[in-house]
């Protein structure tokens, strides 16, 4: 039975930490927009014509008929013949996210994002003036309900891992606590890939050795936790034992964002080095974009590439000194892509992301033969280019290398950034 009671953590709880996280978000806000929908099986999808026909969300209908998220179009439709599916918006996403935020944002000045619709809210400072956590979790719920129209399901526990789990255990609209007296009987009998970045990777190699439960890993030894599974070892083996301690960092902390990045499934397979340098270029100019924006830059870049056969790889390279400008982006991009691919297939999609993340204020060593004004006058002229796009559109002004092939460098990948938030240290999303 899952526990609603949730005393008083000044006394029996180290904090009270939230999750609240929005049920079939894309699909909510959709439905909001088309009120006639809300009784019918909705998913919303990628675009279809430009083949990213995959369902990246559902409502509460659609998932009765066991619709999942990654599925092809199609195969949702086998599913359910009178699926109404529509193309995402994610102009209207962000807004409805931010909405959210300022709702988080009046019970803690301590709200950390995670994805678009979930976030992690620290109330340990607001309950002796507001409440418990259930109560703030239901005050949460309700506003949510209230003011923006979509429901949400919420987590509280002692630790970011265990009110993660409780948002997921009971949805839509509820509230779940996992106490820290009594997370052993809620938590250790549910399936082990239940547990935060437990993939499915890690769940083979768990169940090869008849660990099924999040219990099972506790039970582990710790050495054993590090032999079979590395260094996530011992981490997960301290999640489950509810050993995580993990801060929740405020929302506008700039050190939230490990990486910058964009990916995009291309409108035709890529058969050459010219169409791979198009796609990069693009790619490029939005990460140093979007780094410069936040005033940082990157000391690593990292490309992804996923063939025909929807076989990916990635691969990533430290620079010899941080960057936010496109130049140097796509350079290191283009010498990695070059290094690692050797053209068995087509590719289907690329990806480059900024990682290692300083901000653009800090010194840096200049070398003894470099140009000391090449990199401050590049910038000043990639920062020219942002502004005429601000003002003016995308693609008021574009790159002679995009003209080459309209088809392919006809998307503003500006628009649909990745922002990919540090949740655990040394940990990867």
């Amino acid at each position: 039975m899952l526990s609603t009671n949730c005393p008083d953590a000044g006394t029996a709880w180290p904090r009270v930490i939230l999750h609240a996280d929005l049920n079939g978000f894309y699909a909510g806000v959709e439905c909001l927009y088309r009120p006639e929908l809300r009784q019918k099986p909705v998913a919303v999808s990628g675009d279809a014509e430009n083949r990213h026909g995959i369902i990246l969300a559902k409502n509460e209908i659609a998932k009765r008929f066991s619709i999942k998220t990654g599925e092809a179009i199609w195969q949702a439709r086998q599913k359910c013949p009178g699926l109404v599916v529509l193309t995402a918006d994610y102009a209207k996403y962000l807004r409805y996210a931010r909405l959210t935020r300022q709702i988080l944002a009046d019970f803690s000045d301590q709200v950390e994002p995670f994805g678009l619709d979930e976030a992690w809210i620290d109330v340990s400072g607001s309950i002796r003036l507001l409440g418990d956590g259930v109560a703030l979790a239901d005050r949460v719920r309700q506003r949510t309900r209230e003011e923006l129209g979509l429901t949400c399901s919420v987590g509280v526990s002692y630790n970011k891992i265990f009110a993660k789990l409780g948002s997921d255990l009971k949805k839509p609209d509820a509230t779940v606590a996992i106490p820290p007296d009594r997370f052993q009987a809620i938590v250790w009998p549910l399936p082990v890939q239940d547990l935060l970045y437990v993939g499915p990777s890690t769940m083979r190699r768990l169940q090869r050795i008849g660990i099924r439960t999040i219990g099972g890993l506790a039970a582990l030894r710790l050495e054993d936790a590090r032999y079979l599974l590395g260094k996530w070892g011992e981490t997960l083996w301290l999640f489950a034992r509810g050993l995580d301690d993990s801060p929740v960092h405020t929302s506008d902390a700039r050190e939230m964002v490990k990486s910058v990045g964009n990916s995009t499934t291309t409108p035709r397979d890529l058969a050459s080095g010219d169409d791979v340098r198009v796609i990069l270029m693009v790619l490029s100019e939005s990460v140093a974009a979007r780094l410069r924006e936040y005033g940082l830059r990157c000391q690593t870049v990292q490309i992804s590439i996923r063939d025909n056969q929807l076989a990916t790889i990635e691969r990533q390279q430290k620079m010899s000194r941080a960057t936010d400008l496109a130049r140097d982006i796509v350079r290191q991009a283009w010498q990695l892509f070059e290094r690692h691919w050797a053209w068995a297939r087509p590719i289907r999609s690329l990806g480059v992301r900024g990682c290692d993340l300083v901000t653009a204020d800090r010194l840096e060593q200049l070398a003894l033969f470099e140009d000391p004004g090449a990199y401050d006058r590049q910038k000043e002229l990639e920062k020219t280019i942002d502004e005429i796009r601000r003002r003016f559109g995308y693609f008021s002004i574009q790159r002679g290398l995009m003209l080459s092939d309209r088809q392919l460098s006809g998307f503003n990948p500006k628009e649909e950034h990745v922002i990919h938030p540090v949740s655990f240290p040394g940990l990867s999303g």
